[in-house]
Order: C-alpha cells, then structure tokens, then sequence
C-alpha cells in the first residue's frame, strides 16, 4: 500500500494572475509514494520540484477539488523515478489555446475488467503532450479545409457536421493526418506528417500507408493509442470508463442498454437530449462533464481516429507507437450510435484508413 508522503497543498486559484482559468477551477494536489518527500518548489509554470525521491518505484500525484475531502483524493499522475531530486510538470496556465497539457506519467494500457483479447494490459510511460479539450468541430474543418483545397491539399471527403459546434463526422483516417498537417501550415507551425524518409515531402495530397513521422515537431497530428488511453483515463487507473465503472446518459452520448450490460445504468435507447424520434446525432464539445485532465467527449459522440495500425496485441514501454504496419487503423472511444461497451476506456475500435462513416471524427494533439 502506498504512504501518503508529506502533502503541500497547492491552490491553483493562487495562481489566476497567470491563467484564468484555475481562477474558476481550484485544484489541490500532493504527492504519494512509498517514502517521505519534500515538496522544495512549485514553479510558475506549473512544475513540482521534490526532493527524496527512491528511485527505481512510482510516485502518485493526487488531487482534489475542495476542501475539507481528506478521503476524496483520487489519482491525476503517476510519476516513475530514477533520481532523487525531481522537476515534474503538472500543469499549464498557457498552454495551446483549446488545449491542455496531459503530464508525463505512467499508466496501466488497456485493462481485463471485461474479457478484451487485444487489450491485455501493458505498463507504458508517455512523455508529456497537449491534447485538444474538445473533438474538431465541424466549424473548426471548414476552416482549415476551405485554406487547404487553396494551397494543393486533397481530401477524400468534405466533412459533414450537425451544426458549426458540432463534431466533425464523416471524414477518414487520410483525411485527419492530412487536415492536420494544413493546420500546422496555417498556423504557422512545422507539420509532422511526410512522404518521405527525410522529412521533407509534406504529405497532402492521395492514401499514403508509408507516412513519415517528424515526432518531434510541434505542430497539429492524431495522437498515438497509448497517448489517447492516457488522456481518456484522465489521471484514474483500471476503471472502465473515464469517471468510473458504470455508464448513463448524463456522462456520454451513447446507445444506451441497460439489459445487455450491467454496468449501463442508461435508461436505454439513444440519449434523449440527441435524438429526434429514433434517429439519434452527434452532440456540441462540453455537453458532458470533462474528465480529470478537463478533456470532453472522452467517451460516447464520435468514434477518434489514432495514428496507430491495431495490432493484436500492445507494445510496452516508452511512447509506444503500435506496430510498423497493418489494414486497419485505430479508433478509440464509442459513439452516438453504438453500446456502452464501445464507449469503454480499453475498448479497440478499428477501421480501414479509407472508411468514413457519420460516426467517425477526431481530435488533435501536439508534441511538447
């Protein structure tokens, strides 16, 4: 059982004068680990620097929202140590606009809470990124789609989407790596993908299997499957979904079946608020509670397409990127359409890069 190490409280409200934003969402956080700590500093930038750290074992930074909750902590971050004085970020006041920062840590990938053959669970550790809070609008595709078509990129398809707010839907796997590079380009920002080994062919144009990864750039792409489980699970180890172990509607846009499934509390059918009659859509960014790293729509709404192929298995280790090649590219997450099962955290969809159907968009991420 891990001790509960000497706890510096940290209220981020302190810090609104940095970023509003924590102004309006209080935060408190400490440190547990399997020896006694000192918290030194905590850096405008949002960095913990701690000193005794044992190396070669896992601290956990914990967190709650109000005080007093001494029984409410809950996991945000586990930390690997391999030094006895530590600088970990946990947090940014300014990063990317729409975006937040999912801290360096390690997880549990994948889980056996319900049987998942490809799913067998892995202990992985992903380096620090930013992730978009929300899923890309249908307003925000029209944006960068309309700028690319002017400067040579081609697309399979136009994108569809209920309303500007909405998701984005009905676009493939090409499309988003593609969209994502005209979005780096737009803003300013070298782009990630390319045709060729040496970086320098920007991938716009066809359905290229043999993309190039410039991992180290910092502009627009699809995150990795080990970095979407990690953002999904929102700092909470082994659960089913991104809050707990049971499902309703007031936490996803899903199908609801609360006879097929025990931990679906529904009611069943399609989420009331989104469905006329029996025909059911997609819903707006934030309709639901954000989960621990303040990330929407983690379950339920559109299906998101990964940057990896699905392989039968996952790769251990640090910032895995699946397997080297594949027929079918990885889409995590569940829908509007679909059961609970599918909205699950270690829940493998899995599509050919070509398919796009109404229940498919995507969400972008960038390097640190």
């Amino acid at each position: 059982m891990k001790t509960i190490t000497r706890s510096l409280l940290l209220v981020l409200a302190l810090l609104a004068g940095i970023h509003q934003t924590f102004a309006q969402n209080t935060r408190f956080f400490r440190l547990a680990g399997p020896a006694t700590t000192k918290i030194t500093t905590f850096q405008t930038d949002g960095s913990l620097v701690w000193t005794n750290g044992r190396a070669g074992t896992n601290y956990t930074v914990q967190t709650l929202t109000a005080l007093p909750g001494q029984s409410n902590w809950v996991s945000y971050v586990q930390i690997p140590i391999t030094n006895r004085i530590n600088t970990n970020q946990i947090v940014d006041f300014n990063p990317p606009a729409g975006m937040t920062l999912i801290p360096f840590g390690r997880f549990t990938l994948g889980d056996t809470l319900d049987g998942e053959t490809d799913a067998v669970p892995v202990s992985v550790t992903v380096s620090a990124f930013y992730m978009e809070v929300n899923l890309v609008s249908y307003s925000q595709w029209q944006s960068v789609y309309v700028w690319a078509t002017n400067h040579g990129y081609g697309f399979d398809h136009a994108g569809a989407g209920k309303v500007a707010n909405y998701p984005v839907q009905t676009v493939n796997w090409y499309d988003g790596v593609k969209w994502s590079n005209a979005r780096s380009q737009q803003a300013g920002l070298p782009p990630v993908y390319y045709t060729n080994a040496a970086l320098t062919a920007v991938y716009t144009n066809g359905d290229v299997d043999a993309v190039y990864v410039n991992w180290a750039a910092t502009g627009y792409r699809l995150p990795t499957e080990a970095e979407w489980e990690k953002a999904a699970r929102g700092g909470l180890s082994g659960l089913r979904f991104p809050w707990g172990n049971t499902i309703s509607e007031t936490n996803a846009n899903y199908d609801g079946n609360t006879t097929g499934f025990a931990y679906d509390l529904g009611p069943s059918g399609f989420n009331a608020t989104y469905a006329t009659g029996d025909y059911p859509y997609t819903s707006p960014g934030g309709s639901f509670p954000a989960n621990g790293y303040g990330l929407n729509d983690m379950a339920g709404n559109v299906w998101e397409w990964c940057w990896d192929w699905h392989g039968p298995a996952y790769i251990a280790g640090s910032d895995p990127r699946g397997v080297s090649s594949g027929s079918y590219r990885v889409l995590r997450g569940g829908d509007w359409y679909y059961y609970a099962d599918y909205a699950r955290c270690a829940n493998r969809g899995y599509y050919g890069p070509s398919t796009a159907t109404d229940h498919d968009g995507f969400r972008c991420v960038r390097s640190k």
